[in-house]
């Protein structure tokens, strides 16, 4: 494609993307009426009460069956264990994602309330049954609405993101097959009922986990010069592991690293053989991250040798896969403020500063042309300061799910409405994402 033509493609793109919506403020209406807000409680409310973990959603997943089947809303399953991919449309390109988690925390809930979790220790502490819930009520307004979609809007189902690479599972197996674009979200206390945030660019970290058995002598507490002490030569490393970031990371670069597990020993006067200790390290570039990795690896192993001891370190990157950064794509914000403006109003679209949280979500940026992730606020005035996500006492209001099932129909049944009728038949549209 010649210069010409590139440019005349891009400022054909853009001139779409400040095209008005179409009837976005009609959906939330739609998704605000009694006997709608009434069925999208009840689907949260059973969710909430039988939680399941990462690949063991079984339940949820019939659950979500059971409601597409009553929508007539074609699907197949399973991808990576539990998961589900639905089917809204003409069945034909373009094709637009929306993504909801499905899985819960190994939590014992702390609330007390009518449909507190049935599980003994496992809770959805952090609002996973809220998204599948407004995933679902985003398929009854787009499957009541279908002769409007001009290509085919796909629902994921997701399995196991809280670190059990759910995402990337469903990719390998297929599930983002054709997808030129894909919407996430989260519930979030952060911000206002009725009120959406996100940015453009790098929005959530890139995560990763890693464990270290530093192992020496054990003996007896009384003649410590006849061991080698673990416990000793852990202290150091963890002292040494912050240095990674106060004296060797980019201050305007920004790195988290976390030591949140030391275990070893379990007597007053004997010094154990082997220490394990785990955490997390977070960065918003790949450079960064691969780079801080490497760091943490020879960190321990060499430190623990100035001890006399030996280390192994393990980034679990089986059962724990790094996830890269969140970032979205800048034209699929443009694209989000519109829609959203049109449903709560420009004053209520908030743009936030990248958090240092991951989301496997991230996954999606490397199998889908353009990816973008916003935030669903939920806090009222009463509630005074927010409970963090992954806490016993973590809450939802039930007043945000009308918002959160709006704006994913509107912004996929807008999408297609504005990009697929020009370009499908007109542009390859990953060429048009590689011009973009």
């Amino acid at each position: 494609m010649d210069f010409f033509k590139r440019v005349s493609l891009l400022l054909f793109i853009v001139s779409i993307l400040f095209d008005s919506t179409s009837g976005s403020s009609v959906l939330l209406e739609r998704a605000q009426e009694l006997e709608f807000t009434d069925w999208m409680i009840g689907i949260r409310r059973r969710l909430h009460e039988n939680p399941e973990l990462g690949y063991e959603e079984f339940e949820t997943s019939k659950l979500i069956r059971k409601e597409l089947d009553s929508m007539g809303i074609e699907y197949k399953h399973p991808f990576a264990v539990t998961g589900i991919v639905g089917f809204i449309g003409t069945g034909k390109a373009p094709f637009v994602g929306l993504r909801a988690d499905m899985d819960a925390l190994p939590i014992q809930e702390s609330v007390e309330w009518e449909h507190k979790s049935k599980v003994p220790g496992k809770m959805h502490a952090c609002g996973h049954d809220a998204h599948v819930t407004m995933l679902l009520g985003a398929a009854k307004i787009l499957q009541e609405r279908k002769s409007e979609i001009q290509g085919t809007v796909v629902l994921i189902f997701q399995p196991a993101e809280e670190g059990g690479g759910g995402a990337k599972r469903m990719i390998d197996e297929g599930a983002v097959q054709n997808i030129d674009a894909i919407f996430g979200f989260h519930i979030t206390g952060a911000f206002p009922v009725g009120t959406v945030a996100s940015r453009p660019g790098p929005i959530m970290a890139g995560s990763g986990f890693f464990e270290a058995v530093i192992t020496g002598k054990g003996g007896h507490a009384a003649i410590p010069q006849h061991t080698i002490d673990p416990i000793i030569a852990a202290s150091n490393v963890v002292v040494s592991l912050q240095h990674l970031i106060s004296r060797e990371a980019d201050p305007l670069d920004s790195q988290v690293l976390t030591v949140a597990k030391f275990q070893g020993g379990g007597a007053f006067n004997v010094i154990p053989d082997s220490v394990t200790i785990g955490g997390t390290f977070r960065a918003f570039s790949k450079e960064s991250f691969m780079q801080l990795r490497q760091r943490i690896e020879e960190v321990i192993v060499r430190q623990a040798s100035v001890q006399r001891c030996n280390a192994t370190v393990d980034f679990l990157s089986y059962t724990h896969p790094f996830s890269p950064p969140t970032t979205n794509n800048p034209f699929l914000h443009t694209h989000f403020q519109k829609v959203a403006s049109d449903i709560v109003g420009p004053a209520n679209v908030i743009e936030v500063q990248p958090v240092m949280g991951s989301e496997d979500f991230a996954f999606f940026s490397d199998a889908v042309p353009a990816t973008h992730y916003y935030f669903v606020g939920m806090r009222t005035d009463s509630d005074g300061h927010s409970t963090s996500v992954h806490s016993p006492f973590f809450t939802i209001n039930e007043a945000a799910l009308s918002y959160g099932a709006a704006l994913h129909a509107s912004l996929a049944l807008n999408y297609l409405s504005e990009f697929g009728v020009n370009l499908s038949n007109t542009v390859n549209v990953d060429a048009a994402y590689d011009e973009l």
